[in-house]
């Protein structure tokens, strides 16, 4: 009797302990949710739990109660994404469109604890998040078919804006109609220049003029509200479900691999991380010989992939562009702030965007 009264008694100190424990636990995990919802990060981060569990369990000498640790971190894990999901469930999401733009699904599924909320265009998203009305926008940056979308790299450049993730999404284009609609009623198409251009070869088989909308969902829209046989949107499957119309044809997009990559653009920075093996780089060069060639090279020599170098024009002077780079490495390393200062002697200016671990497919 002694002994069990003896080990009841341990048991309840540590619970009380525990709960301590637990509560002072729970307040970092307060202070984490507020750190992703500024910055527009989910709530989930499998690496991250894997990452945890692996060095934590190493802590229990015992083979046979490691076993039983490993279920109590994780169960400890999903009871702070609960408390972290509460906390952000008024996470709001600003994306181009309305209800059943790709954007909205690929930010529904980024942030299933947030709201997504419809704006008139990319710049309305972007200014949305600026002023605070919104935590975070997604907005496309580049589709595998029809390259880069120039607004949005625009708004990124002259913005304050930070990158902190970039997720990859297939996108699957559809016919959309009013329904009783024939395929051979079909006359015109209306949808988003990007949308056009994916299913360009499409559109030149049948002879369809080409309407340009805002997006695909307010395309679907239009196509619902004039009621007109002779009109169809391109779209996503469910454009067409919420807008009523029928799909006259699916998959029409010209490759069968066509995939969009969205960014999250918040207020603040998520902190450097050693992790972090991307990152988007923006910067002009002096008008000088040689200065765009030395300010490559010296990516490359500090042991950076450049992925992708892109010109757009700053349209405050003719001619005069700034160049988008993204790259491989950790940008928050020495060779990272080496590099950047060796930009410094050829560039007029460096703005490091963003930097992120790795791109999501979702």
């Amino acid at each position: 009797m002694a002994d069990i009264e003896k080990a009841r008694r341990e048991i309840n100190e540590c619970d009380r302990e525990m709960a301590r424990l637990f509560e002072k636990r729970m307040a970092a995990v307060y202070e984490v949710a507020r750190y992703k919802q500024e910055r527009g990060l989910p709530v989930e981060d499998l690496a991250r739990e894997g990452e945890v569990i692996a060095k934590n369990s190493e802590y229990i000498e015992n083979d046979v109660l490691r076993e039983f640790y490993v279920n109590f971190l994780q169960t400890g894990m999903d009871i702070s994404k609960n408390y972290q999901r509460r906390l952000i469930s008024g996470q709001k999401i600003a994306y181009s469109g309305v209800p059943g733009a790709f954007a909205d699904l690929a930010a529904r599924k980024i942030f299933p604890d947030g709201s997504t909320v419809s704006c008139s265009d990319f710049k309305a998203a972007y200014d949305a998040v600026v002023s605070g009305d919104f935590d975070c926008a997604l907005l496309p940056i580049e589709n595998s078919y029809n390259g880069d979308v120039g607004q949005v790299m625009d708004l990124a450049y002259f913005g304050p804006l930070y990158i902190n993730g970039v997720y990859q999404a297939e996108i699957v284009q559809n016919l959309l109609a009013v329904k009783g609609t024939t395929l051979d009623e079909v006359k015109r198409v209306i949808s988003h220049p990007q949308a056009l251009g994916q299913c360009a070869g499409y559109i030149r088989k049948h002879g369809f003029e080409s309407i340009e909308a805002v997006n695909t969902a307010v395309a679907a829209k239009t196509v619902a509200e004039e009621n007109d046989h002779s009109l169809a949107a391109i779209g996503s499957a469910e454009a067409a479900r919420l807008c009523g119309l029928k799909i006259l044809e699916s998959h029409i997009n010209e490759s069968g691999k066509n995939t969009t990559r969205f960014a999250v653009f918040s207020r603040a920075r998520k902190e450097e991380s050693r992790n972090d093996n991307r990152f988007i780089m923006m910067f002009t060069v002096k008008n000088e010989p040689g200065c765009l060639g030395r300010a490559v090279s010296a990516i490359g020599e500090n042991g950076f992939n450049l992925r992708a170098l892109k010109s757009r024009p700053t349209k405050e002077l003719s001619w005069s562009y700034y160049f988008y780079a993204e790259g491989e490495g950790c940008i928050n390393s020495f060779e990272g702030r080496r590099m950047l200062n060796q930009l410094i002697p050829h560039c007029m200016d460096v703005k490091v965007v963003g930097s992120f671990e790795k791109e999501i497919s979702i």
